[in-house]
């Protein structure tokens, strides 16, 4: 994130368990969704473009979809 840029505010997801493990965070930007370990704070960041992050959450909700309706395993 730039300099000139107010701190992010970063938000765990709501399914990450209350242990800490296998957890991420994100935050968004004007341009940009950042994700990072939330176990690993001041660690490497991932960055994407809106559209892009778009893009994968409608996969997953496709995914789980598929997943409840007896479709599939979630896998392709």
């Amino acid at each position: 994130m730039a300099a000139d840029r107010p701190a992010p505010r970063w938000r765990k997801s709501s399914y990450s368990s209350g242990n800490g493990e296998n957890c991420v965070e994100v935050a968004g930007s004007p341009d940009a969704v950042v994700v990072r370990d939330s176990k690993n704070q001041d660690g490497p960041e991932l960055s994407f473009s809106r559209g892009a992050f778009a893009a994968f959450l409608n996969n997953l909700d496709e995914l789980d979809a598929r997943g409840r309706e007896g479709h599939g395993d979630g896998e392709d």
